[in-house]
């Protein structure tokens, strides 16, 4: 429920830290909620500008989630639930709704740009934040490369189309895809870059065309795909099993990454109390239903088994169902637009994740350094930009959202604990949103999580744990010393 008119947090008294001590008081300090909202803004040289309302934030997390999943994730699950995907997408999107009623009452409470890992490091100390941060990256920067080759895919549908033109499968595809380098992959996250570095203000109003062009664009899918419908497409509903659905829901956890985007805008937002909730629960209701609809249409239009191997699905089925080129180079052009957006706006949450983690000292003083002209961290959007786009260019698409989904699945489960700790820690905290039964809907949320990530292939959770035994190796070797809190104690 919204409560009107709260107070911000800083009026709180703030609570005490972990006595200085041994190594387990270091690794469980924690930063008070006051000197978290007191720091908004603030970089090296610089201060991020408030300038979004609820509207242009909740495109942001429109734009950051919207088209991940329908326009390029559907080839991959499908195969694995068969018609059933439409339940995989609502197993995805409750468990995604647990854990946004609990991003919704963090991000009103501490509206500040670290999302879940300024969260954790307010409730469950440093360590945990640190593997929340690290997670985050895995989330966000990752997921910016799985987007951007399937971005390529409709790129090529489009030229195809338009030109009788396709780039070569040696630069359209990354190596074990049947290419050498991926270098449409790597132009939008280029291109995105470009507009990050322009200004929050300016990002934000390209990214409100371009979801509109991809919602318009879905509305057109569903209403030609109809005709083709074909009742006997949905028979076999399950043909795998629940474990087929469970393991679709899994993957398609990935199409939700981006709802907490906006929660990373909590320093550059005008009312970040008010707006920030709002935000949050209105693009993930937006987005479960067009997913929904869009799904139900595919698969009806489409038998199932044809689905496997298409990162450009929707492109075919408008193809097949019309029997003509037209339809499937206008979808196509509404998808190159809409995985532009959550190019655009997945990677400008990166890039403040690492802006919050770098001010309070656990990365380098380089990511939070601010442009004092056009209030961007220009540094930090650069070498993010250029990291995620060899990524994409390099690594196939099917890796990159497993090992996002893990990542992602692990901080929600995070954000989840958080609201329980902070309402035993800060209960007379003002809240602008408050998850309703808590703790039943967190612990719910983090129950859900944990079981997603156990529907993950074994490959995946090696990888997740090499990646986790990474960043333990690099927080030892750097974020330990050199956070602000442990400067302050010396």
């Amino acid at each position: 429920m919204l409560e009107h008119g709260a107070a911000p947090p800083a009026t709180q008294q703030p609570e005490s830290d972990p006595p200085v001590g041994g190594l387990g008081a270091r690794l469980m300090r924690r930063k008070p909620v006051e000197r978290l909202v007191a720091e908004g803004g603030q970089g090296e040289g610089g201060t991020l500008r408030r300038s979004m309302g609820m509207w242009q934030l909740t495109m942001i997390s429109i734009g950051a989630t919207l088209g991940t999943g329908i326009f390029v994730v559907l080839g991959e699950a499908v195969p694995d639930a068969g018609p059933a995907v439409i339940v995989s997408f609502v197993i995805a999107g409750l468990t995604a709704l647990f854990s946004a009623l609990s991003y919704a009452e963090l991000a009103g409470t501490i509206p500040v740009s670290g999302s879940s890992y300024s969260y954790a490091y307010a409730t469950m100390g440093e360590l945990i934040a640190w593997v929340c941060g690290w997670c985050l990256i895995l989330e966000y920067g990752v997921s910016v490369a799985a987007v951007a080759v399937g971005w390529g895919e409709y790129l090529n549908e489009l030229l195809d189309g338009t030109l009788g033109v396709t780039i070569p499968d040696a630069l359209a595809a990354p190596p074990g895809d049947g290419g050498i380098f991926n270098l449409p992959a790597l132009l939008v996250v280029l291109l995105a870059m470009a507009f990050l570095l322009g200004g929050a203000k300016e990002s934000a109003r390209a990214n409100t065309v371009m979801v509109a062009v991809k919602i318009a664009a879905l509305i057109l899918f569903c209403a030609v795909a109809f005709t083709g419908i074909r009742a006997g497409n949905y028979t076999p509903f399950m043909p795998l099993g629940m474990a087929g659905v469970s393991a679709a829901g899994a993957t398609l956890f990935f199409s939700y990454i981006g709802f907490d985007a906006a929660s990373t805008a909590g320093e550059e937002a005008k009312n970040p109390q008010r707006d920030l909730p709002r935000a949050i629960m209105l693009s993930l209701i937006i987005v479960t239903a067009l997913y929904c609809l869009v799904a139900a249409v595919a698969v009806g239009a489409l038998p199932w088994k044809k689905f496997s191997g298409s990162e450009a699905a929707l492109a075919s089925i408008m193809k097949d169902v019309t029997g003509q080129d037209a339809w499937a180079v206008l979808l196509a052009a509404g998808a190159v637009v809409a995985i532009a957006s959550v190019v655009l706006t997945v990677l400008y949450g990166q890039t403040r994740i690492l802006f919050a983690m770098s001010r309070d000292g656990l990365v380098p003083k380089v990511f939070s350094t601010v442009h004092a002209r056009t209030g961007v961290p220009r540094a930090n959007t650069v070498i993010v930009s250029l990291f995620c786009g060899v990524l994409a260019a390099a690594i196939p698409l099917g890796q990159l959202a497993d090992a996002t989904s893990i990542g992602t699945l692990f901080a929600f489960a995070l954000v989840n604990i958080a609201v329980i700790v902070l309402r035993r820690t800060r209960p007379d905290m003002p809240r602008t949103f408050r998850v309703p039964l808590s703790p039943l809907f967190p612990l719910i949320g983090f129950a859900l999580c944990l079981w997603m990530m156990g529907s993950l292939q074994f490959v995946t959770w090696v990888v997740f744990g090499c990646w986790m035994a990474v960043g333990l190796v690099l927080y030892f070797a750097y974020g330990l010393r050199r956070s602000r809190l442990a400067t302050a104690e010396k």
